[in-house]
């Protein structure tokens, strides 16, 4: 049985690993100036190493004990993310969530109707109809 359970933690370490280094490569080709990736924190290390090695500015927040928070990319990007200073994400007001997901690259207009929907339900803003 030990062996099953240290074959699949190869496999979620490999897959893991597979995808951040697919973000690196975007990142590295222009595709990307910001980059989240949210793992579990037993990854920290090696990602950390990875980005070192690749001279590429990086910020890490912990929320939770099991996970991580890894963002990476332009220096102005991290920059930003150290402005805003908050280490959970759910914590971030309208604005800066808004400011993040146009920095990650998410769809614009998705981006407008999400800050809309969150300050409509915070009571910061009148649904306009017409």
């Amino acid at each position: 049985m030990k062996a099953v359970t240290e074959e699949l933690l190869r496999k979620h370490f490999d897959g893991n690993m597979q995808v951040f280094r697919h973000h690196m490569y975007e990142y590295q080709k222009g595709l990307r100036d910001l980059i989240l990736h949210t793992t579990s924190s037993g990854f920290r290390d090696e990602m950390v190493r990875m980005v070192e090695k690749n001279n590429v500015a990086y910020l890490i927040y912990s929320p939770a004990d099991t996970k991580v928070n890894v963002f990476f990319g332009d220096e102005r990007c991290i920059n930003v993310l150290k402005t805003i200073g908050e280490n959970n994400l759910s914590e971030y007001t309208d604005e800066e969530d808004f400011m993040l997901g146009i920095m990650l690259g998410y769809d614009r207009l998705k981006q407008c109707e999400r800050f809309l929907e969150r300050n409509v339900k915070n009571g910061m803003v009148e649904v306009l109809v017409g």
